[in-house]
């Protein structure tokens, strides 16, 4: 492990964050990390604060007034990483989600309320998705293979078997809450107690089994007193939440049936089911006031003897025996430091055994590893059923400030800096830390968990990671952190080749996905960072293109076999001719009618498709650089039909309404520049598309290519703006110091940048959704993307409905799927 940044706050003189207790951390599967804080002023008052920051942008944080009364007990993110539950110590639970779609900005609108019994325990209700990974086929052709989903229940069904949305909470006195979102919005509440004779409930856990029960572990703080666990059971009747609840079997913590350490650790001061769906094993820990101990229990079914007497009387054969289930102890840690956090692992790795031997046997990977932080600072990598150290890390290396140099800190007495709070990741391949003075740490965690491993197995962790987040939608910001410059290049092929093993279907649904992340891996090496431009062109593309197929309409109401965009890929693919008119001839142009007002609101779209064929067109006689934004559409057969499709349907609409043409400057009045291009552009298409065999372009073409500069005037193409983001600059892995709310002065990025993709200060500014000009200093408020740097206003200047159709393909995120943020005025 290794650090690889920390952030901190800035000293304000009358008021000042200070770590909360208990402090509450939780990370999304979006990559968005929640925290909270105490903001003490000089009268010594205290408010909650809710802190969310997004990986990528950790000075970005946004701080909310959580509006809670008392200490913030529980954080928890939802399934999808774009809500945020939290709960107090006055039994007060507010649920906040994103404001206009923007990462930092949030609200709360629903919540529930169990007066004055503080919530120890907090969790969204399982919705029924579970995949298993299965590390032992990461070298399968098939994701179905590597990545299985299991049979799993939701804790509550509408009807037609939709999960129903809520959550569930235990308090200290023993009570268990329930919340039921109903689609209309109205929030159904109920509150039962776990059992008849109620207890105080110092810790508590909630997991989830296959059959949408929900089961409860709680105990009161004592190591003497019994961990006792509750199988919970929801349902709606006569429109009412009701909570049925059965006692489970409990267990003693082994330590205190030794003799001797009976009263050695006399408080359990960690209690962790291993994961939300794998209620069967739990983590606990027991410490004193210097040191700890951690053991690792598992539920299981056992036959229960039958006396030999009732044998003779009635023989028992196979299934016929009694089964009990008992609780019994998979490992033990020998005595610790005392634990001050621990951190589960939430990649849901499938161990085909449970025995001590396999897990002990089964390679060293991030996953199978749950972290344990100490109070003498030290982090360590456990295995989360043997318990056997995979990795550790000290904290006594200072990072160095993004603004200075390295610099030498003198060493400091005192009290150990230890973290409070800690999140594993969704790929388990980064650690974020709160420690107790506030500071958040970001580590990094090695595929390899420090052992030797040779370049092609770390490659082969890293793409089963990648293709896991390809898989269910995840981010994959942290297992970046792990890629260096020379691994990019065979990590974008070889996930090429492992995507094109897909069946079709598969294929079409994870198409832009994996474009965007091979965009993100190209920005990691100098020999690439051209392609990340030619990754998001393509992503454009595709999406215009099928936004204008969208809006074609057959003719007569009953529907085809096939639909006007189906049928134009098919003519244009058949018909070989470079002349517009002709392959215009073949098509149903009254399907191609559109209003007026709509052709004209579509025209910037329309203007960037003509402007990119003649940008491509135009640098065909330089394809021998690979450099040069781009290149590798000039041997993409599918983008370019893609692109000739288009032409076609814009020489359509341009007779329908000659204003929404694109508009050239050509040095000659009597030119047809559409019919020019079309002509390049299908020689062109010829020699790379898929259908015929490859070849290159002849001499004739690329001299024709070579006048176009003479003809007519080449537009320079606004690309992606150089991403602010911290990813590309920790690969040197020399930590970084951070301050919250204060962008830093970062320094240079790894890679080079290409001519035509850096900025000038000053020089205007565009749209990079809607092909809008901002000018040099934008007056509209814009929200840019946490991965990519899209921009993009927040607000629509336009109301026609097919703008609007096209701009409610990004209301949510952008082209490469990453969250928005609000950005000032005057971005870079």
């Amino acid at each position: 492990m290794d650090l690889a940044y920390v952030c901190e706050w800035e000293r304000w003189p009358k008021s000042t964050h200070c770590p909360s207790v208990p402090l509450a951390c939780a990370w999304s599967c979006r990559n968005l990390i929640a925290f909270t804080t105490d903001l003490r002023n000089d009268d010594q008052d205290l408010t909650r604060m809710i802190h969310i920051l997004d990986t990528e942008h950790p000075w970005d944080v946004h701080s909310v007034n959580s509006e809670h009364s008392e200490a913030i007990t529980c954080l928890e993110w939802d399934q999808s990483g774009s809500r945020l539950l939290s709960a107090d110590a006055d039994g007060q639970i507010k649920c906040w989600s994103m404001a206009d779609h923007l990462a930092n900005s949030w609200e709360s609108s629903v919540g529930s309320l169990v007066e004055g019994d503080p919530i120890v325990a907090l969790s969204w209700l399982h919705n029924g998705v579970k995949l298993a990974l299965h590390v032992e086929k990461s070298g399968a052709s098939s994701f179905g293979e590597k990545f299985s989903r299991v049979k799993f229940s939701p804790s509550l069904t509408l009807f037609g078997g939709k999960p129903m949305e809520g959550w569930i909470a235990v308090t200290v006195s023993g009570l268990v809450t329930v919340s039921l979102l109903k689609p209309s919005g109205q929030v159904l509440t109920s509150t039962e107690s776990l059992c008849r004779l109620r207890g105080r409930v110092a810790l508590a856990d909630i997991a989830f089994t296959g059959g949408g029960n929900i089961v409860v572990a709680t105990a009161d703080g004592s190591s003497a007193s019994p961990v006792q666990f509750y199988k919970v059971c929801v349902s709606v009747v006569s429109e009412k939440c009701r909570i049925d609840t059965e006692i489970l079997p409990s267990l003693f913590m082994r330590c205190t049936t030794d003799l001797n350490r009976k009263d050695k650790f006399p408080a359990i001061t960690h209690l962790k089911f291993l994961a939300r769906d794998m209620s069967e094993q739990v983590l606990l820990c027991a410490s004193s006031q210097t040191s700890s101990i951690v053991e690792c229990w598992s539920l299981r079914k056992e036959g229960l003897p039958v006396n030999n007497v009732f044998q003779q009387i009635s023989p028992v054969v196979g299934d016929k025996q009694p089964m009990i289930l008992k609780w019994r102890i998979l490992s033990a840690t020998n005595d610790l430091d005392r634990v001050s956090a621990v951190a589960l692992p939430k990649l849901p790795i499938s161990l085909t055994n449970t025995d001590l031997k396999v897990a002990s046997d089964t390679q060293f990977y991030p996953g199978l590893g749950l972290a344990l932080a100490f109070h003498d600072g030290s982090v360590h990598i456990v295995h989360r059923l043997s318990l056997q150290s995979m990795a550790v890390f000290y904290s006594s290396a200072a990072p160095r400030s993004a603004d200075e140099p390295a610099i030498k800190r003198p060493r400091t007495t005192g009290p150990a800096v230890h973290f409070k709070a800690m999140q594993l990741s969704w790929t388990s391949l980064a650690l974020v830390g709160i420690d107790n003075h506030g500071k958040l740490s970001m580590l990094r965690i090695s595929p390899s968990m420090g052992h030797a491993l040779d370049v092609s197995l770390a490659l082969r962790h890293l793409l089963f990671l990648l293709e896991y987040c390809m898989v269910t939608g995840y981010d994959w910001w942290d297992t970046l952190l792990h890629v260096q410059p020379a691994m990019v290049q065979s990590l974008v092929e070889r996930l090429h080749e492992e995507y094109t093993r897909q069946n079709a279907a598969l294929q079409q649904v994870l198409s832009t996905r994996i474009l965007a992340m091979k965009a993100s891996l190209c920005k990691l090496s100098p020999c690439t960072v051209a392609r990340v431009c030619d990754y998001h062109a393509k992503l454009f593309l595709v999406a215009v293109s099928s936004t204008l197929k969208s809006l074609l309409r057959p003719h007569f109401l009953n529907t085809p076999d096939k639909s006007p965009g189906d049928r134009l890929t098919e003519v244009c693919a058949k018909i070989t001719d470079a002349d517009i008119d002709k392959v215009m001839i073949n098509l149903k142009t009254e399907e191609f009618v559109l209003d007026m007002n709509t052709l004209q609101a579509l025209q910037q779209l329309l203007q960037w498709v003509g402007d990119f064929v003649l940008y491509l067109l135009a640098s065909l006689p330089n394809q021998g650089s690979p450099l040069r934004p781009g290149h590798s559409f000039l041997r993409d057969g599918t983008s370019l039909g893609m692109l000739r499709e288009l032409m076609v349907v814009i020489r359509i609409w341009g007779l329908l309404k000659p204003s929404c043409l694109p508009v050239y400057t050509a040095t000659s009045d009597t030119q047809d520049s559409m019919s020019l291009l079309f002509r390049l552009l299908t020689k062109l298409w010829i020699c790379c598309r898929d259908e015929g065999p490859t070849s290159e372009p002849d001499e004739a073409l690329v001299d024709e290519c070579c006048l176009l500069p003479s003809q007519l005037l080449i537009p320079s193409l606004d690309w992606l703006p150089v991403s602010d983001g911290l990813v590309s600059r920790l690969q040197p892995k020399q930590p970084l110091r951070l301050q919250f709310g204060k962008a830093p002065a970062l320094p240079a990025c790894a890679t080079v940048q290409p001519d035509g993709l850096s900025r000038a200060p000053g020089q205007p500014k565009i749209d990079h959704l809607r092909r809008l000009h901002l000018g040099a200093y934008p007056t509209e408020e814009c929200k840019a993307c946490t991965r990519c740097g899209c921009v993009t206003m927040l607000r629509s200047p336009n109301k026609t409905t097919a703008v609007k159709q096209w701009e409610q393909r990004w209301i949510k995120n952008c082209l490469c799927g990453g969250l928005w943020r609000r950005v000032p005025l005057s971005y870079p």
